[in-house]
């Protein structure tokens, strides 16, 4: 009845889930030696000698601070969101820009291949189509997709909930997808749940 058990009790999840597991919850950084921790805090707690010290720490706080924020966005974060880029419409406006294919995503690389053909005497007519098709195409694109983002807007949200929206996608639509932050949650093609 008192005895202790000769074997373990069988766990539950395999060694490669605990580890897993582990990894995910860890602090990812060594503990601070003794010393060193409470050389850090004795530095916290010391007020600032003049206005420059202050300056100092308050920019390397700052700089911290959008390091660590720019990081959980880029790791597809929601929680450190910056204000212009939370609730449930500007999420929405992110996944209908990403679920499709934008002209202006491509300008900058059309663009690229204008100066290229710049250089060229004899492809001046070819540059000149080249930047009339660019043009044509990305303002018929963008307005196509303010079209069909507001027809979505009024369908799914309040029309005191969308302020902004609109020129949020828009801009969003302008970005290279591998440069969008936060980074694209949907594949091209997605179809896009009701509620958000």
């Amino acid at each position: 009845m008192f005895r202790r058990r000769s074997e373990p009790a069988a766990s539950t999840e395999s060694s490669e889930e605990t580890l897993r597991r582990l990894e995910a919850e860890g602090k990812g950084r060594p503990t601070p030696s003794r010393r060193d921790a409470e050389a850090a805090r004795k530095a916290r707690l010391k007020p600032p000698r003049d206005r420059k010290e202050l300056a100092r720490r308050e920019r390397q706080r700052r700089t911290e601070h959008r390091a660590k924020v720019r990081a959980s966005i880029a790791a597809g974060d929601t929680v450190h969101l910056p204000a212009r880029d939370q609730g449930p419409v500007r999420h929405f406006a992110r996944d209908y820009v990403d679920a499709r294919r934008n002209v202006a995503e491509y300008l900058l690389p059309l663009l690229l291949v204008i100066l290229a053909l710049s250089f060229f005497p004899r492809l001046l007519g070819v540059q000149a189509l080249v930047w009339a098709a660019t043009i044509a195409l990305t303002a018929a694109d963008t307005i196509w997709l303010a079209y069909r983002f507001r027809r979505e807007l009024r369908r799914r949200f309040e029309p005191s909930q969308a302020k902004g929206a609109i020129g949020y996608a828009l801009l969003r639509s302008s970005q290279i997808r591998r440069l969008r932050l936060p980074k694209p949650q949907v594949s091209y093609g997605a179809m896009l749940p009701e509620r958000y």
